[in-house]
């Protein structure tokens, strides 16, 4: 039901018992919980024993700027240094999508880690915190990239998860700092930033990470809290007009202001929750308290997750010896991503360089 945010590179005595709350379905790893490969495993460990329930480990490991443990991990390239190969050739450019997915799958699952929150499956159309995340600006392109990008992740045994659903690259603003409001009609996003969502949960993706937008032309309230976005449009049937998914939903983190709309962190959680979410993020570990009383009270669907669980581990052992490895590595060398500009929807504005 709730995935929290711990402190530091080891787990201290209130994490411990924050694991083991009924309702603590896991743990989002950060940059700041990173010191090595090793003590990244030990996290693990720690995390696993400390809980009486299987715990999902999550971490944001896409590549180029988000990327949270690089120290003895491949440098993985942003996603959009990818479209410049497939304007070249198509086929080879999504057969190295794929390898990037099952080297970045590959390399978290030896860690210990059960998934990392990817593809983004946003187009490049300007946001200040998607820029160079994102594929392409073309539905079709992201579309296509989407599928290879989940093959190659379910090949190293990880689950896939497509975000921000329903698509977060066509507004400008970063949902960190500021709300998003994103005014086209149903029509409009089904021709575009729906595509890659309808590609991916084809492709068998097993989860979807909803934006924290509001797009008032289909609902007024943001998507995370949208019986509309999930329970009709998500998971409703084709027949109906819905997308027929049937993985988890995950809410985006809690703690960025856009989410802050409906009120205090109860508010919060009980407003993605009611809309259809299966798991809400709450990843500064200064708010898990308050959380984890939240839904005090509260049904738990603690099955929801066991799906997202690792698929078999063979450790780094195992990894650093297979010499596919080494040639993913080298073949992604030249993948570079370029500064992206805005298109005529936000303005003129560089976002290469935003975090």
């Amino acid at each position: 039901m709730l995935q929290i945010g711990i402190a530091g590179h080891q787990l201290g005595a209130r994490e411990r018992d924050w694991l083991q709350h009924d309702a603590c379905a896991g743990v989002v790893l950060f940059a700041r919980n990173f010191a090595s490969r090793a003590q990244i495993a030990e996290l693990c460990r720690a995390i696993r024993e400390a809980a009486p329930r299987p715990q999902l480990i999550s971490v944001d490991q896409e590549g180029g700027r988000v990327q949270r443990f690089r120290d003895g991990y491949s440098a993985l390239p942003a996603l959009h240094g990818f479209e410049a190969l497939y304007l070249r050739d198509p086929e080879a450019a999504l057969a190295l999508a794929r390898e990037h997915a099952w080297l970045m799958a590959s390399e978290v699952r030896a860690s210990g880690v059960d998934m990392s929150f990817a593809p983004v499956v946003d187009l490049a159309r300007g946001n200040r915190a998607i820029g160079d995340r994102a594929f392409s600006q073309d539905p079709q392109i992201v579309a296509a990239f989407t599928r290879a990008y989940v093959a190659g992740m379910h090949e190293a045994g990880m689950a896939a998860t497509l975000k921000h659903f329903p698509g977060h690259g066509s507004v400008l603003e970063d949902t960190h700092f500021d709300r998003a409001v994103d005014g086209r009609s149903l029509d409009a996003m089904r021709s575009t930033d729906l595509v890659p969502f309808v590609a991916g949960i084809a492709a068998g993706a097993d989860a979807v990470m909803m934006a924290h937008i509001t797009y008032p032309q289909v609902a007024l309230e943001p998507a995370g809290y949208s019986p509309r976005w999930i329970g009709e449009l998500l998971r409703g049937p084709p027949s109906e007009g819905g997308m027929g998914f049937r993985g988890v939903v995950f809410s985006d983190d809690i703690g960025m202001a856009a989410a802050h709309s409906v009120g205090g962190i109860k508010a919060r959680i009980d407003a993605h929750l009611d809309a259809g979410c299966d798991v809400v993020l709450v990843c500064h570990p200064q708010q898990v308290d308050e959380a984890l009383a939240a839904v005090s009270g509260r049904a738990l669907n603690t099955m929801a997750l066991t799906g997202l669980l690792g698929r078999g581990v063979r450790g780094w052992d195992g990894l650093l010896a297979d010499a596919r490895r080494a040639a993913v590595q080298a073949s992604l060398v030249d993948v570079r991503a370029p500064a992206l500009q805005t298109d005529a929807l936000s303005g003129a504005i560089n976002v290469g360089d935003v975090a």
